[in-house]
């Protein structure tokens, strides 16, 4: 036999995992009350101190919270899987939702009363002040029109403060806090008071002191309360676990940890630390298996299964952090994601294989816990071992959407291509969803847009028009065009276009984080903000990205092709039949796909023939019967003169994306790549470059609703491709030929990260066969340079019955994007967008 079952988890981490999962999230006010108290007494001093200031009160005056059975400790919160709020950023959305944010459809929170009077106290000050005002205010008009189309959104970074980053987590277990106290002090000693640059640079140097001092502080008050709840205990055992427990926060992360436990107790801390700093999402715990394996090899008193359950509770930890969102960008982010992606495998800086003991319990972890925190990640190269690989199958074949996979051999070089160095590239993490970075050297800006491509190819058919707004420019009326490059040269103009104020957008936010909120204590780990003197959020990184993603890849693609097809290649149907066909959703109403075209025809009322004839004579200056019976069809959603449902099922049955048919799959590469060509053209306030990534977290269903009927036979409002994934159950040929068709697009130039959900049926995978059947298909599609792919190992059954009967899911996780989440907390419409991809089997 070659597969082998994972282990069982301690009872304790049961019973951990069992308080994250009954819990009701909650919205909390500690932290924002603070943040403001903070922000009043400070007045007049420069924005770097006001944060160190904050940050200090934060630290010393948060709640602290040990919960039963703990061995890790540090809360953001005093209940579990709750949230605080960061007003600085922005707040009128949670004021606005105080009634409703705990019955909404996606990750609803509980607002206590008490909690909402305070909140609502503390938001008084924050009217004009925080960065999404700032940023707001920068914004143009033609900007803020773009967005209110759908055609791209910046609200990850509008709304909340900066993450999609992994810090030096290495250096703290080295030299602890007060390492970068001294080479703090040290740069300070250094300085030219005669230069400019010393103003700025002593802020911020003064601002790391008084971060990590807090910081320090925050630790020493766990420690304080773990030997109080110590002398209060009567079991024994209970007792001896708080008075370590103490014992390590006493000493890390203030100083370097020196075992294993106070490696993994010293970790949770700067994690914790983090997201308590800003509301940002994605702070990524990286290449764990790499930087604490030092502390696990050499820890001679440690037992495997004692560093094993060590571990397990970090994993039940990070899924005690939790983020709420606007109602709208809940439901873009569903299931509380809040995507801290950890990475095992892979080379290292000098390209041999860095597989080792941790890499494997890692996987044993996700496999104890079955949570949807960590984002597990491997790294696959040619050299990765078999049984690694294996394993990771095993893994995922268990069903929650973990490991996702990623591969050396394309993202090593699509980094180099980007201006890092081999070594750097070498020992890349991944961040958030899917976005490849050099850990602790880079600021990426990762996630920093969703950009709908299937929007702009809308816009493109129809003149640069949404509704009667001319939004793009005028690039013709596509009954005019002769061939297919007419199309192609309307798109790329009308993608320039819209690149460009998704780019102003982008701008706006960023430089509105480096006026407002610049970040002190997460500055200090990433080179070289202290050598430079500055924080991340004015340049202060090595490598400065900024990664808007798209998505509708697919939904374009076969589009296009289904032009090319049907109207130049086939001439089966002409430009002004496809036209209308798509004017009237090819005879539907909008939002009722199953509704046929007769079901829907309205009365031809006296009023719509006045009002099609005087459009008609308005827009032509002559008049026929037929136009008139097209136009009153239109308005009806019918079409009188053409069967726009027969259009329909011509353009449907097209051969799509995900096939291995070249020339479709080559349609799409060109698509694709016509926006990541755009976007790479541009530069950010911090010094570096834009690039592009193709994901969509779960916007292709929320932004699907923007979108009107689509040449591919797609009708309005419907949910696009996530990600590079053909569309739902358009890949027919097997899994290999789905595979092939992703590995056609330009995975290099997409180097912010491309994202490839692939779901099999749980009989496929099983036993030895099926496993290694899976290990093929994903040697297979890095081979033909694929950069990333996930697996949903389910069948369509089970998720069904958890659809009906939730309370008896609620341990059912599953891949809904760039991360997993508990099916059952995702909006239905998210749940059926799941249920309906392809369902694989190998012939």
């Amino acid at each position: 036999m070659i597969a082998k079952d994972f282990s069982e988890p301690t009872a304790r981490v049961q019973r951990l995992k069992k308080s994250i999962v009954d819990a009701t999230p909650q919205v909390e006010s500690e932290r924002a009350v603070l943040v403001t108290e903070a922000y009043k007494e400070t007045e007049g001093l420069p924005p770097i101190l006001r944060r160190a200031k904050a940050v200090e009160k934060i630290f010393n005056n948060l709640p602290v919270t040990i919960r039963d059975d703990e061995l890790i400790v540090g809360a953001i919160t005093k209940n579990p899987r709750s949230t605080e709020i960061c007003p600085e950023f922005s707040y009128d959305w949670v004021e606005a939702e105080f009634e409703t944010m705990g019955t909404r459809m996606a990750d609803p929170f509980i607002i206590p009363k008490n909690v909402a009077n305070e909140l609502g106290e503390a938001f008084k000050y924050w009217e004009g002040k925080t960065t999404s005002d700032l940023a707001s205010s920068y914004m143009s008009q033609e900007v803020k029109d773009c967005m209110d189309a759908g055609v791209f959104t910046v609200g990850n970074y509008f709304y909340g403060g900066v993450g999609h980053v992994c810090v030096d987590y290495g250096k703290i277990l080295k030299v602890g806090f007060r390492g970068v106290i001294e080479e703090v002090v040290n740069a300070m000693e250094k300085m030219d008071t005669s230069t400019p640059e010393y103003i700025k640079k002593q802020q911020f140097y003064k601002s790391v002191i008084i971060s990590y001092n807090a910081a320090i502080n925050f630790a020493h008050r766990y420690a304080k309360k773990a030997k109080e709840m110590a002398d209060l205990e009567s079991n024994p055992t209970r007792k001896e676990e708080l008075l370590q427990i103490a014992k390590n926060c006493q000493k890390v992360p203030e100083n370097g940890a020196t075992n294993f436990y106070e490696a993994c107790q010293s970790f949770w801390f700067i994690q914790s630390m983090l997201q308590i700093e800003s509301s940002g999402h994605s702070i990524s715990p990286g290449r764990f298996d790499q930087y604490m394996y030092p502390y696990y090899k050499n820890d001679n008193n440690l037992s495997k299964e004692f560093a094993q359950e060590l571990i397990d509770c970090i994993w039940v930890k990070l899924n005690d952090v939790n983020k709420t969102r606007d109602e709208v960008s809940a439901q873009a982010f569903a299931g509380y994601a809040v995507f801290q992606n950890l990475c095992v495998g892979g080379q290292n800086e000098e390209g041999l294989d860095a597989t080792n003991d941790l890499s494997f319990m890692c996987m044993e972890a996700s496999a104890h816990v079955k949570l949807p925190a960590p984002s597990l990640s491997i790294r696959v190269w040619q050299g990765t071992p078999d049984d690694f690989l294996l394993r990771a199958c095993e893994l995922a074949r268990l069903g929650m959407g973990v490991p996702a996979m990623y591969n050396d051999e394309v993202i090593i070089p699509s980094l180099v291509n980007r201006g890092l160095t081999l070594r750097d590239a070498r020992n890349y993490c991944i961040i958030g969803c899917v976005e490849p970075q050099c850990p602790n050297k880079t600021e990426g800006w990762h996630d920093a847009a969703f950009f709908n491509a299937a929007k702009v190819l809308e816009i493109t058919l129809n003149n640069g028009k949404v509704g009667d707004k001319q939004l793009g420019p005028a690039t013709g009326d596509i009954t005019t065009f002769t061939c297919m490059e007419d199309f192609y040269s309307a798109f790329e103009k009308q993608m320039a276009y819209f690149v460009k104020y998704l780019v102003e957008a982008d701008n706006c936010v960023d430089i509105a984080h480096a006026e407002r909120c610049p970040l002190p204590f997460l500055s200090a780990l990433v080179d070289d903000c202290i050598g430079r003197g500055k924080s991340l959020q004015e340049g202060g990184a090595i490598y400065n990205f900024t990664g808007p993603q798209a998505f509708g890849v697919a939904d374009t693609g076969d589009s296009m092709y289904a032009i090319q097809k049907n109207v130049f290649e086939d001439k089966t149907l002409s430009l002004q039949d496809l036209k209308g066909a798509l004017d009237s959703n090819f005879g539907h109403s909008v939002g009722c796909k199953d509704t046929s075209v007769n079901d829907n025809a309205d009365a031809i009322t006296e009023a719509k023939v006045y009002e099609a004839v005087k459009k008609i004579l308005g827009e032509t200056g002559s008049i026929d019967i037929a136009q008139v019976q097209d136009r009153i069809g239109a308005m009806n959603g019918i079409g009188s003169t053409t069967n726009y449902e027969n259009i329909r099922k011509i353009l449907d049955n097209t051969p799509s994306f995900g096939n291995d048919i070249d020339a479709v799959d080559l349609v799409a590469r060109r698509c694709a790549q016509i926006y990541c060509f755009e976007v790479e053209k541009y530069t950010n306030p911090r010094g570096g470059q834009f690039q592009a990534g193709i994901y969509p977290v779960s916007a292709n269903v929320l932004f699907g609703k923007d979108v009107a009927a689509l040449p591919n036979g797609r009708l309005a409002t419907e949910p696009l491709a996530d990600g590079v994934s053909p569309r739902s159950g358009k890949d027919q040929n097997g899994p290999t030929a789905a595979t092939n068709s992703v590995a056609k697009l330009d995975h290099f130039v997409a180097s912010n990260g491309t994202l490839y959900n692939q779901k099999f049926l749980p009989s496929a995978v099983a036993g030895d066969k099926g496993l290694m059947n899976f290990a093929s298909v994903v040697r297979s599609y890095f081979d033909h340079k694929g950069m990333h792919v996930q697996f949903n190992v389910v069948d369509k059954e089970t998720l069904l019955a958890a659809q009906r009967e939730p309370e008896k899911y609620n341990d059912l996780v599953v891949r809904v994007a760039g991360y997993s989440a508990q099916f059952v907390v995702l909006a239905k419409e998210v749940q059926d967008d799941i249920i309906s991809r392809t369902s694989h089997a190998f012939s």
